[in-house]
């Protein structure tokens, strides 16, 4: 293998950075906005989001209870990924109200009119590059928008703004500080700290971003109304215009006089931008605080733009050596606080104020005396957000939350309170959401959204009411409780505990607020992952073969840390659990319908199916869903003869429609009450009066869409009065020629249809049909019905259904471009330009996506207010494609200009008013790789199912079956691979199968199943967090008993002097004098790591994991590493199965390090008392870091030396040695080779022989590099060894003897090198799936699946020379082909980082599927074109594609 690639198959989840700000709208438009949701929470009346009728909004605002001002948007960055979510809030519904509408359903306690509230995703990109630093620039005033600024390694600065015409983020300016002209701003010096930090003026004037450690760069806002140069056109007449940035200049600190900046802020309250800069003069460290304490400094400059000057106008000294952070006080007060490890102080140009937190805090000479805390804290590296102008709320290191009161009088502040609140996790970035919410950002644990309410809350009990609703944020509390990973909050107990009952009375009457809080959301985080385990699922099925074996498996992960560590395990794919399965052959199709008999209104959401419809190849079977499945098929009227094409229900519930070839039947229970025969329409040929078979069929109660075998479309309208229906060929499809190849129906449904919003006349048609509509009908559930259709030259409409008149049309669907706009409103539009260039790319290469078409399509809306509809096209080569709907109003819509139609039809003029031109689509990417050629009779593949466990979504069956749900309006793109294809799905609700489903395999087994409801599907992957209230450290698998050992800290408090006599008996005597131990030392405490070694396994019933035994380690000692190994015993010549611990003692830098083996056996019988029994112990000199067995010996890494010992049953006896250079970080074995990495001097290559007994030296790396894991990556008969490092990169070796630059075989060589861009912190070794496009090569090929401290998993695979130079060709096309966000450039982002340090750059021989991943997301034409350009096909590549992601689906 000369040659690999690269792949993130689950992206980072720990949130690194988090912000605030009005991103998606502006101030203004939320105020209107949420004024309008609480009119329709309050009256009870159907206003339209924000074109509510006003009057009725004022009056019922005033009856309401305190609403929550306007909400910003969150901007989340996790790594390299960057996501904008916006908060959705419900309104509890009001005593007042006129009672039609009924509460969504109860999710916890109702707090300032709020019953629940989420998140949900607006946009969500992967960047070329980590974002070191983020900053929302905001002018503050009421309809502008704010811009998001990252910041990016050396000094790259980004500013992103949202634009509404392709709901998405783009650059609005880039700033460049790297490169020879800039080189001279590093001032000789090549490694940094820390990357840019960058923080914005609260007045929006500028921003200021701190590079290379001492030069400050000062980013000028735009003026208002001023645009950039080079725009043409205003961005948007209507649509708020967001901050820009228009230029930028260089203040370099250190002729300020500074050299050592410790953080920077800007403050409020002035009339130009004031810069706070925190910096110390002189540095000192722990261990000189006798002689020089008080070294920092804040000095306040004035940032004046026009003059380009800084003059300095406050400055404050003698600050303690531990200030880490500057935080600026809102108005009205204004100035700033420090915060230090032990004390926080005020500064402000005119007054100062300090607290003391601990004992240890202490003031410069003279100065007066400080307040204390009652109460003992440490506030190092707390993250700090305001909730209120004068409340600031911290989340410290251990995870509590603390309430800091700035009380003040006027503008003088008189004194500083501080006050503990809750426990919760442990946070690596706070921001204040508004009014109400804050966000609790972490990277050891989920991040929380919590909702806060200054005032006593009104009620702060949970509702009782128990409904069962779609979605996952409305299910009621006790649910969802179960839903809400355990480390949320570490002490909740009960229901009522999550509502923070214990509000804190501060003893100062002034700032007597109680602050009450709600748990709201979790964003799932699986990071950091220390270490991981593969090994079997409880439901894995042991005769699984082939890639269904695959789904056997899953990842169980050490994550979190402290009191969030959990136990992660992550499946790849979905294996649902089995209620029952029957044997049936030939299946093609199946559905579950209701029946409601009566008009009895039960709840829709929680009725029971009464019909299960199975269509075999030529008969149909019913079979009656009550307490148990019973056939039914002789005693109802269905039409069993024949193969079903569709059924479902018509007319409420109330009767069922079968759909068959030459007909279709209604149903009232089993009774049919009409049968209708398809025959051809009369007009078309009176000669041939054959019936005319029907190929699909879509239904939307009360119309059923046809396409039958010849390409035509027949509607059938149903008749509510009568319960009947008719057939006919709309007018529109009857004169044209036109082949269509798929067609749908979409029901657009709810309070207010989402598409009618989307009209360019919807203003009148909303406001005034309304308040008609409102008065004669009872419910508020309005539906509009569209049909859309694709034709075969790719060309899209929507037809409003029954009239069908087009509302919406575009040309080139089936291509798959970004955006879809309707094609009227784009010719009166000035995106003329666009059109054109589309139409002379598409001659390049015609006949090959002239075989492309749509074979079939859906369109849908998921529950939930906000919720836009999704419009999917499968193409017949197996692509996905995937659409979500937003509104757009441009400039075009207020000119109403009649456009030149090309078709010269007259009627479009006015036409164009009702059509959606308001309406876009933009396309969404989607993991799905069922790469297959789909006949065209095929049955459908796409099943929508709106309750599934809880979950809703889509499923994709066919050869590789795929679970696509929709959570927070985002795709989780699940695949099912336990059972080989499935040819049909339905959902199936009934006593014995709660939401459960149903579904056929193609080997003719009917399963019907639920999904496991410990697992949590919100997420890349699925994931069940078990909480362990202690750190793991290291985890693996005993396969025979299918337990888990793995190494557990929790911290520990002693009293200081039993600590210190411990120390003293082991050897420390005469070390101690006698002064440590006097008076007021006794009463200290010291924290003290233990360890111990649980077993865990899942219990196979329950599905929970239960602690099976616990070792505990002696104090002080820690356990480092555990590890099933196998054993030679060399009395009885048997192999043994043994787990190995090894340990070290942490007794501080004065005692010679020691640690422990030891040695444990598993009991064979059930019954023994004990689990496992010690056979072995013995101390070493130094720490024992990595054990693991070679050909029946004991490998061992303690301190520098590596040993290799027999095992005699009762002892280990030392055969060979080798020195390595420091300490041991890992150990891998293959066969009898040894690779190991050290913890300063990168890796080393060893043999071991038997003849001679020695461990021998082959070749060693002799760059000096920061192992963090190693690995074998085998390829056939090649050995390659891969290392990861602390700067973040990869590079793999391999070893040459051969080679002249080997020197003469001592030195390992360079096979290829990439920076990850995350900590690698552990490599696992699995075999790869032959794959058909590679059946014939070689079949031992290995991949590593990697795990990283952000929460990511990726895989490193070897790859075919064929394949990886076309691939590496697409690569280096797609680097200018695509438009990357924030401008990034992906092959600088790979490079290796080598931070100042020599290293000789390596071959190129590794591809990037993060970069080739964005082909897929290409349209047609340019996919062609590219693939063109390098030699190659689009068919090739997208094969190549689908055989690396089957050859890797290790989960």
């Amino acid at each position: 293998m000369s040659y690999a690639a690269y792949k993130m198959m689950h992206p980072p989840t720990g949130v690194d950075h988090c912000a605030a700000g009005f991103i998606t709208h502006s101030p203004s438009d939320a105020a209107a906005f949420s004024s309008s949701e609480a009119a329709a929470a309050a009256t009870g009346a159907a206003t339209s989001g924000p074109d509510g009728d006003i009057d009725s909004a004022a009056a019922a605002a005033v009856r309401a209870p305190r609403r929550v001002g306007p909400t910003p948007n969150l901007v989340v960055a996790a790594a390299n990924v960057l996501e904008v979510y916006a908060l959705r809030a419900d309104a509890a519904a009001t005593e007042d109200g006129a009672g039609g509408v009924q509460p969504s359903s109860s999710s916890g306690a109702i707090l300032d009119g709020i019953c629940g509230a989420r998140l949900e995703l607006v946009c969500h990109y992967r960047l070329h590059g980590n974002i070191e630093s983020m900053a929302v620039l905001s002018d503050g005033t009421e309809n502008s928008r704010d811009s998001i600024v990252l910041a990016f390694k050396d000094s790259k600065i980004t500013c992103l703004e949202f634009d509404d015409s392709i709901y998405g983020l783009r650059t609005s300016s880039m700033h460049c500080f790297e490169g020879p002209e800039w080189q001279h701003l590093k001032r000789g010096r090549e490694s940094f700290a820390w990357g840019p930090v960058i923080k914005a003026d609260p007045q929006g004037r500028c921003a200021a971003a701190l590079v290379y450690g001492l030069q400050m760069i000062i980013l000028k806002a735009a003026q208002v109304g001023q645009n950039l140069v080079g725009e043409d056109e205003p961005t948007c007449v209507l649509s708020s215009t967001a901050v820009r940035i228009d230029s930028s200049y260089l203040i370099d600190l250190r002729v300020l006089g500074m050299n050592h900046i410790k953080c920077f802020t800007f403050v409020h309250g002035y009339i130009e931008p004031v810069l706070v800069i925190l910096h110390e003069r002189e540095p000192t460290w722990a261990g000189r605080i006798s002689s020089k304490q008080h070294t920092c400094m804040i000095s306040a400059f004035s940032i004046s733009m026009g003059l380009k000057q800084h003059p300095m106008i406050w400055s404050a000294a003698d600050l303690p050596h531990d200030a880490y952070q500057v935080l600026a006080v809102p108005p009205p007060i204004s100035g700033v606080l420090v915060i230090c490890a032990n004390s926080i102080h005020y500064h402000s140009q005119s007054t100062s104020c300090s607290l003391a937190l601990n004992s240890f805090s202490s003031q410069p000479d003279g100065s007066p005396e400080i307040l204390k805390t009652s109460f003992h804290v440490e506030l190092d590296v707390a993250k700090a957000t305001w909730l209120s102008h004068d409340i600031v709320m911290f989340s410290s290191k251990n995870g509590e939350i603390l309430l800091l009161t700035v009380v003040y009088d006027g503008r003088a502040v008189q004194r500083l309170d501080l006050m503990k609140s809750k426990a919760s996790v442990l946070s690596s970035g706070v921001t204040t959401l508004g009014s109400s919410f804050f966000f609790l950002g972490s990277r050891l644990a989920d991040s929380l959204l919590v909702q806060f309410s200054c005032g006593v809350p009104t009620s702060v009990l949970p509702d009782l009411t128990d409904e069962s609703a779609d979605t996952e944020g409305d299910l009621p509390f006790s649910k969802r409780l179960k839903r809400i990973p355990s480390d949320v909050l570490q002490d909740v107990t009960s229901v009522e505990e999550l509502s923070f009952h214990n509000n804190v009375v501060p003893n100062s009457l002034d700032s007597a607020q109680k602050i009450s809080f709600i748990v709201r959301d979790a964003l799932i985080n699986v990071g950091p992952l220390k270490d991981f385990a593969y090994g079997l699922r409880t439901n894995s099925d042991p005769n699984a073969a082939g890639i269904s074996k695959q789904s056997n498996y899953e990842l169980v992960c050490c994550s979190g840390h402290g009191k969030n560590g959990t136990l992660s395990a992550l499946q790849q794919s979905i294996r649902p659990d089995l209620i029952t399965e029957v044997e049936l052959p030939s299946c093609t199709g199946i559905w579950a319908v209701y029946y409601k008999s009566s008009r009895g209104n039960t709840a829709e959401d929680n009725e029971y199916h009464a019909y299960l419809i199975i269509s075999l190849e030529s008969r149909t079977m019913v079979l009656q869903t009550g307490d148990d499945l019973g056939e039914v098929t002789e005693t109802v009227d269905y039409n069993v003869q024949a193969s079903t094409i569709a059924a479902g229900n018509l007319f409420g519930r109330q009767r069922v429609i079968q759909v068959y070839a030459k007909g279709a039947r209604v149903l009232d229970g089993s009774f049919m009450t009409q049968e209708l025969n398809f025959t051809m329409h009369t007009s078309e040929s009176s000669l041939s009066s054959e019936p005319l078979a029907a190929a699909s069929a879509s239904i939307a109660d009360p119309y059923v869409l046809l396409k039958m075998v010849d390409g035509t479309i027949r509607i059938l309208v149903g008749d509510h009065s009568t319960c009947t229906i008719s057939a006919n060929v709309p007018a529109i499809f009857a004169s044209s020629s036109e082949q269509i190849s798929s067609c749908t129906l979409y029901h657009d449904r709810g309070p207010e249809p989402w598409l009618r919003k989307t009209r360019t006349d919807a203003w009148i048609s909303t406001g005034i049909q309304e308040a008609i509509d409102s008065n004669d009908s009872s419910s508020h559930d309005q539906s509009d019905i569209y049909c859309i259709i694709c034709y075969e030259n790719g060309k899209l409409e929507i037809f409003e259904v029954p009239s069908f008149k087009c509302v919406f049309s575009v040309e080139n669907f089936v291509s798959g471009p970004a955006l879809l706009v309707d094609a009227v409103a784009h010719i009166s539009s000035k995106d003329t330009a666009v059109g054109s260039r589309d139409a002379t790319k598409f001659s390049v290469k015609k006949e090959e996506a002239n075989n492309i078409k749509i074979v079939e399509l859906a369109m849908h809306r998921w529950s939930g207010q906000f919720s836009q509809p999704f419009l999917f096209g499968l193409l017949n080569d197996g692509t996905l494609l995937c659409y979500h709907a937003y509104c757009y109003e441009g400039l075009e819509s207020n000119t109403r200009c009649v456009p030149l139609s090309p078709h010269g039809s007259a009627d479009l003029g006015n036409a164009s008013d009702s059509r959606l031109r308001n309406l876009r689509f933009r396309r969404v990417s989607i993991d799905v790789s069922p790469r297959d050629d789909i006949s065209s009779p095929a049955r459908p593949r796409m099943s929508i199912f709106n309750n599934v466990g809880g979950y809703e979504g889509l499923f994709l069956s066919g050869p590789r079956p795929t679970w696509v749900m929709v959570c927070r309006q985002r795709f989780r793109v699940h695949p099912q691979l336990c059972d080989g294809p499935i040819v049909a799905f339905t959902v199936l609700h009934n006593v014995n199968c709660c939401h459960g489903l149903i579904y056929v395999t193609s080997q003719g087994f009917l399963k019907i199943c639920q999904l496991p409801s410990a697992y949590n599907y919100d997420n890349y992957w699925p994931v069940q967090k078990v909480p362990l209230y202690g750190t793991p450290h290291q985890v693996t698998y005993y396969a025979e008993q299918s337990m888990y050992p793995l190494i557990v800290s929790f911290p520990v408090v002693h009293p200081l002097n039993q600590v210190l006599s411990s120390m003293a008996e082991q050897e420390l005597g005469p070390h101690i004098e006698n002064d440590v131990t006097s008076g007021d030392d006794l009463q200290k405490v010291y924290t003290v790591d233990e360890f111990e070694v649980r077993i865990m396994e899942l219990e196979k019933p329950s599905g929970r994991w239960e602690t099976r035994f616990t070792i505990p380690m002696q104090s002080f000692e820690n356990a480092l590493t555990v590890r099933i190994v196998t054993l030679q015993n060399t009395t009885t010549k048997e192999n043994e199965t043994l787990m190995a611990i090894g340990t070290a003692y942490v007794q501080g830098e004065d005692v010679a390090a020691r640690g422990r083996v030891l040695l444990f056996t598993f009991s064979k019988s059930e019954n023994s008392q004990n689990l496992v029994t010690e056979v072995y112990s013995k101390e070493s000199k130094g720490a024992v870091s990595a054990v693991a067995s070679l050909q029946g010996h004991l490998l061992i890494a303690s301190g520098p030396k590596i040993t290799l010992n027999n095992w005699t049953g009762s002892e280990l006896t030392a055969v060979a040695f080798y020195d390595a250079p420091l300490h041991v970080v890992s150990l891998n074995i293959v066969k009898n080779f040894v690779l190991f990495g050290d913890i300063h001097k990168s890796i080393y290559f060893l043999s071991w022989k038997e003849q001679g007994s020695q461990l021998s030296l082959l070749a060693k790396d002799f760059g000096s590099l920061d192992c963090l894991a190693t690995e074998f990556l085998i390829d056939g008969s090649t050995l390659s060894l891969v290392v990861s490092d602390s700067d973040k990169n990869v590079q793999i070796f391999y070893y040459a003897p051969k080679m002249v630059e080997s020197w003469k075989g001592q030195k390992l060589l360079s096979r290829a090198e990439l920076h990850v861009g995350a900590h690698v912190s552990k490599f696992l070794r699995l075999q790869m799936l032959p794959t058909q496009g590679l059946a014939s090569e070689k079949t031992n090929r290995f991949a590593l699946v990697f795990g990283t401290l952000d929460g990511g998993v990726g895989c490193i695979t070897p790859v075919d020379e064929l394949t990886f130079r076309r691939l590496q060709s697409l690569q280096r096309k797609l680097v200018d082909a695509v438009p990357h966000v924030c401008g990034l450039n992906p092959r600088s982002f790979r490079q290796f980082y080598s931070n100042g340090k020599a290293h000789r750059p390596g071959p190129d021989n590794i591809i990037d599927f993060e970069l080739l991943s964005h082909y897929e997301m290409l349209s047609l034409e340019e996919q062609l074109e590219i693939a063109q350009q390098i030699g190659t096909t689009r068919s090739q590549i997208l094969s190549n594609f689908s055989d690396f992601s089957l050859g890797t689906s290790f989960l």
